[in-house]
């Protein structure tokens, strides 16, 4: 995180105490998407699809800390992370088709990967 504070930072970057915040908030609201899909009644296969693009976007999401943070390789971290913006889409897709409130639950952090996608560009440009 050392590293990460000396960076040339982009237009609205927020402080690093924001960061902590808003994942704790995320990840509650993901977790309680996730726990409203699994007790859904919906068929065993749609839940299973669902659940199974919901776990492959945590394990880009986990992946995109190490491509950026500690590879600091910032266009691949980039590519990672629009990447991970289909795989939210998708599974806010695949959850709407189970239940909207489990869908929404999931559009912060749809926004707020937008934003960090924003960050993470105006990284790479300004670090080059």
């Amino acid at each position: 995180m050392d590293h990460f504070a000396r960076l040339n930072q982009p237009p609205l970057s927020p402080p690093g105490w924001v960061f902590p915040v808003v994942w704790t908030i995320l990840f509650a609201l993901m977790g309680l998407s996730a726990g409203l899909i699994a007790v859904s009644g919906a068929s065993r296969s749609v839940i299973r699809t669902a659940l199974g693009v919901y776990a492959l976007q945590l394990a880009v999401n986990f992946f995109w800390s190490i491509l950026f943070f500690n590879l600091q390789l910032y266009f691949l971290s980039f590519l990672w992370l629009v990447l991970l913006w289909v795989l939210i889409a998708l599974t806010i897709l695949l959850f709407s088709r189970i239940s909207r409130p489990a869908a929404a639950l999931l559009v912060p952090y749809l926004l707020w990967v937008t934003f960090a996608g924003y960050l993470n560009f105006g990284i790479f440009l300004l670090n080059k």
